[in-house]
């Protein structure tokens, strides 16, 4: 994930970002299926996405913490 986009998930709102999640969540299992499948050579790109699940469960985690703390 580039910088800008990652600038651009801090202005979602929450309840985007965890439908985000899980829908980078299923592309990820789709992509490992692909690759013990032998369609996907692409081996890097796994890791990539869990890369990208963990800034947006990051991101998550923080604006559920500045909530709590508002409250």
């Amino acid at each position: 994930m580039k910088k800008k986009d990652f600038i651009d998930l801090r202005a979602k709102d929450l309840k985007a970002l965890k439908s985000m999640a899980m829908a980078k969540k299923l592309e990820a299992d789709k992509m490992r299926m692909e690759i013990v499948g032998g369609k996907e050579k692409n081996l890097k790109a796994t890791n990539n996405l869990r890369h990208d699940i963990a800034q947006i469960l990051t991101l998550v985690r923080e604006k559920e913490i500045l909530e709590k703390l508002n409250k």
